[in-house]
């Protein structure tokens, strides 16, 4: 899948460095998590993390750098997409990995945050919007190749499709509180798939 780049800290690497990548963003995310972004400090990311300070400030310089590190290695590590044949149980499997991703202990809130960071950070949400992107076109295929079959009409808005998916669970999820679960996720993919079909997005 595409790789999120151009942002500090974005760079793949490998062996130990790939340790000390892999235990700063945890501790940058415990830390996002706990305190908000304006709590963040990179000496106590450090610290958490159990590496040198001069490690943190040279290879992330900033907070939002850590952010934005975080969100590239996310992007890199996010399951690829169905591919099962047909348009509504790609979309039915985009669904629940959505709700898998926002219901996790760990994830959830940590998106949360992030998404509240951004709300006040620029190069926070540059990242983000970075982050959605590759998400999107990861998953925009699954619609073109519903076009190619004759499942949804041409010129169909892959990206559109996929916005239309998630955004009733982003919305349960960080505006209105009502419960998200398996029958909401469910909904949301019939939802998408019949707009799909029906021309909405043509």
């Amino acid at each position: 899948m595409n790789q999120v780049t151009g942002a500090p800290g974005t760079s793949r690497p490998g062996g130990r460095t790939a340790r000390v990548r892999e235990a700063v963003l945890r501790a940058a995310g415990d830390a996002l998590v706990d305190k908000g972004i304006g709590g963040v400090d990179l000496a106590e990311v450090a610290r958490r993390a159990e590496v040198g300070k001069t490690t943190v400030y040279r290879r992330w310089g900033t907070v939002p750098g850590l952010v934005a590190d975080m969100l590239a290695e996310m992007a890199e590590s996010s399951l690829p997409r169905a591919r099962t044949g047909a348009l509504d149980t790609d979309l039915a499997a985009l669904a629940g990995l959505i709700l898998k991703t926002l219901a996790d202990a760990r994830q959830g809130p940590l998106f949360r945050a992030i998404i509240a960071a951004a709300a006040s950070d620029a190069q926070t949400a540059a990242a983000l919007h970075r982050f959605y992107r590759v998400r999107i076109e990861e998953w925009a295929p699954c619609v073109n190749e519903a076009v190619a079959r004759g499942d949804v009409p041409e010129g169909t808005d892959a990206a559109e499709v996929v916005r239309a998916l998630s955004a009733p669970l982003y919305y349960r999820f960080l505006v209105s509180g009502d419960p998200l679960d398996a029958g909401v996720a469910e909904r949301a993919a019939v939802a998408a798939s019949a707009a799909a079909r029906a021309g909405v997005y043509a």
